[in-house]
């Protein structure tokens, strides 16, 4: 097998992602060019992303990322093997942008497209920087999703968790708001809590009594209005303490119920198969929230008592990014898995696509990708 060349292009929310990512024959791979313009200033002023502001905004930029992708990657359009853009889930006017501009550019060159999935490009970005072995365990905690997840192999995914309301990265940023932080939350709650004590403010442990894996993160909103609520006039110290008790609380929550489907994740895959008990079982994470340390320490914290190896994609790969979309592309390129040309051009953006069925007698839908705010 040759290397594959792939034009990445992600817009499912408040990000324009463009790279050019070369898949080598050995399955490693290499990040020619990571174009992102982010829209935070844009958004500041509301305290969330706004749909209509997001969608103008790509609509601006994609098609300058798109040349400076191919620019800084010294790649003419003749070089690249194919085209893979977002087609959901996420704000529908931002992945109509991402995916539309794919597709002319595919005509344009006479290349395939392949409509990705946003999350199936979460779950796969680990790859950018180390090979893992399948099955691994995925925790995608985001702004817009938070969801356990076994990835089996390419296509392969079953739902082992997910959140009943809010996902821990839209927390974050209601909690940012409430404390008058600004945008994006997490980065401004993590640098808040720096100087906060954690154990100040008692906040709850969701779902601390229910079976399974799933997430909430409602009541830890809720508790933090009220710790507000009842202070007359919050000091600087008091936005740092709530801002540490609650960073802490949440970190707490993710890592518990992550352990949990650990031991769902034994059950079916260490204990019921011959893989093997002496390989090291990676739990990987990805998300904007993966970058936070207090969260990433609590998890590398399980994994150590419960023989798992953490593993994160940097920074720049977890939040959105084309790379990550040009790794799936690439995958499914390598795989065989090519849609037909007519059924690509003719592929509708999503705002809601499932990765992975809800586990057996689950009623809610899961996290979603939507607004911020």
């Amino acid at each position: 097998m040759t290397s594959i060349t792939i034009l990445g292009i992600e817009s499912s929310c408040d990000e324009t992602a463009v790279a050019v990512v070369r898949r080598n024959p050995d399955g490693q791979y290499r990040v020619l060019s990571n174009e992102v313009w982010s829209q935070t200033e844009a958004h500041a002023p509301y305290g969330g992303v706004v749909p209509e502001i997001a969608a103008r905004s790509h609509v601006e930029r994609i098609d300058g990322l798109m040349v400076a992708a191919l620019e800084n990657a010294s790649t003419e359009p003749g070089e690249i093997d194919a085209v893979a853009a977002t087609a959901g889930p996420g704000l529908v006017g931002g992945v109509m942008v991402g995916l539309t501009a794919a597709k002319g550019f595919a005509l344009a060159h006479d290349l395939p497209l392949l409509p990705v999935n946003h999350l199936e490009g979460h779950a796969l970005s680990v790859h950018l920087t180390q090979q893992t072995n399948y099955p691994y365990l995925l925790l995608l905690v985001s702004g817009g999703h938070t969801q356990l997840i076994a990835v089996e192999g390419l296509g392969q995914y079953h739902r082992m968790g997910t959140t009943i309301d809010d996902a821990a990265g839209e927390a974050f940023d209601k909690t940012a708001k409430l404390l008058g932080l600004g945008q994006p939350g997490g980065p401004m709650i993590e640098r808040a809590a720096t100087g906060g004590r954690a154990d100040r403010f008692a906040l709850p442990k969701p779902l601390a009594k229910r079976d399974g894996a799933d997430f909430s993160f409602s009541g830890l909103k809720t508790a933090v209005r009220l710790a507000v609520e009842g202070l007359s006039s919050p000091t600087g110290q008091d936005v740092a303490d709530i801002a540490a008790s609650f960073q802490a609380a949440a970190a707490r929550h993710l890592a518990d119920r992550t352990a949990r489907a650990m031991e769902l994740f034994d059950q079916k895959y260490r204990k019921s198969t011959q893989l093997g008990h002496d390989r090291d079982w990676p739990l990987v994470v990805a998300g904007g929230v993966a970058a936070n340390c207090t969260i990433k320490a609590a998890l590398s914290d399980i994994c150590s008592v419960r023989g798992w190896v953490l593993s994160a994609p940097p920074v720049k790969f977890c939040t959105d990014n084309g790379a990550m979309i040009g790794v799936a592309g690439a995958e499914r390129f390598a795989a065989g898995l090519i849609p037909e040309r007519d059924e690509a051009l003719a592929f509708a953006p999503r705002a809601r696509w499932p990765l992975a069925p809800p586990p057996m007698g689950a009623e809610h839908g899961g996290g979603k990708k939507g607004p911020k705010a």
